[in-house]
């Protein structure tokens, strides 16, 4: 069978749009059926212009900081885990090394014109994007460790060898970290909110078992009784920066390739009050001295999860009649947990307020997972019009 070449012609909106040189690489992708035109990918930065050098020459300059520093203590021995130990200098160290190359990278990546990710992010939402990536590397590095101390037990090393370990992971955690600061986008911010929350609930559960917190309900878990409720309430905080900063990002692009409506206004205005009302329950523990504040802001997210599902038909350009359907199945799936709870009493509040945060939740994922999908499909209207 003859092969044949085929030409694509990109129209000039599209062009202007995405900043397109005639030396711009692109590439064409196969997804579900569809031809997708991507623009290279920022990742083969990491192997150009001497990227490589930054985590090795960084990883070595606080390596040898970590050795002098041990000589001058006349240490010739240094555990692997507990106080003053190796593990801890990986965790901190490791930790202000991937952070600082993360933002100065993500800085860099400001005046790259195909990095569309950071050049639409502001500046106010520069430190939630930084801190929750160093969040991750230090809850990471803090479960490698954990691992390593169950693995070789009692070990310790010579101030030499504990340097040239120190080397090793901080090559490796600066590379990883850079890595991240060169792709990451909509999607990988989705991911570390995700992680972000999870990893917090989960640690606050676990810290909170010997109090027996599942007795009382999830929002235990953040008041003065609980073991780590600080760790908690940050948690939902941190979270609900993190996806006001995602919600900034999605509706900026989103009015490159849509008009801006009345609706999408409204949306935006109902997601970012979603995630401001999800910080005040952080803000305002359920302890006596604000349990009333921390039930009116908790009923008050109910009442704007419920308000989302309801109006998305609405306010979400193209909805899909599967997303809806979807959306009112967890609508319906809420009301039915709230009877089970409050009529029948089947459910305790532990467990109510467990399954009604997990739907709530993992709806409002989707849903801005959906609203992503349409930076996409504006610039596909974009190219139909042209033609």
């Amino acid at each position: 069978m003859r092969e044949k070449d085929f030409q694509l012609n990109i129209p000039a909106e599209i062009g202007e749009q995405l900043q397109l040189k005639p030396e711009t690489s692109v590439k064409l992708v196969v997804k579900r059926n569809r031809l997708v035109v991507q623009l290279e990918e920022p990742r083969l930065q990491l192997f150009q212009d001497k990227v490589l050098l930054w985590p090795v020459l960084t990883a070595l300059f606080v390596s040898l900081g970590f050795y002098l520093y041990s000589l001058q203590q006349r240490l010739r021995t240094i555990k692997l885990v507990g106080d003053y130990s190796l593990a801890t200098a990986i965790i901190v160290l490791g930790v202000l090394m991937g952070t600082a190359l993360f933002a100065g990278f993500f800085i860099r990546g400001r005046h790259d014109p195909e990095n569309h990710f950071s050049q639409n992010v502001y500046w106010r939402n520069f430190p939630v994007i930084v801190l929750s990536f160093a969040l991750i590397l230090g809850l990471l590095l803090v479960g490698s460790m954990w691992l390593l101390g169950v693995l070789f037990k009692g070990a310790s090393f010579g101030i030499l060898t504990a340097s040239i370990i120190l080397f090793a992971f901080g090559v490796v955690t600066n590379a990883v970290m850079i890595y991240f600061a060169l792709v990451v986008d909509a999607g990988v911010l989705s991911t570390v909110l995700i992680l972000v929350i999870i990893s917090g609930v989960i640690i606050a559960m676990a810290v909170n078992n010997q109090k027996y917190w599942w007795q009382h309900n999830l929002s235990f878990l953040g008041t003065s009784g609980a073991s780590s409720g600080w760790q908690f309430n940050a948690t939902l905080i941190f979270s609900a920066l993190l996806m006001i900063a995602l919600i900034d990002y999605l509706f900026v692009r989103l009015q490159e390739s849509l008009p801006q409506t009345r609706r999408l206004l409204i949306l935006r205005g109902l997601l970012t009050l979603t995630a401001f009302d999800l910080g005040l329950v952080g803000v305002f523990p359920n302890n006596i001295s604000s349990h009333a504040l921390h039930d009116q802001v908790s009923v008050f997210l109910v009442y704007l999860i419920i308000a989302l599902i309801v109006s998305v038909r609405w306010l979400l350009p193209q909805v899909t009649q599967d997303f809806l359907y979807l959306s009112y199945g967890i609508g319906v799936a809420l009301v039915v947990a709230a009877v089970l709870f409050q009529v029948i009493g089947y459910f305790s509040l532990t467990a109510f307020e467990m399954v009604a945060f997990v739907l709530a939740f993992g709806w409002l994922l989707m849903l801005l997972d959906r609203i992503e999908a349409l930076i996409d499909v504006g610039t596909e209207g974009l190219i139909t019009r042209r033609e």
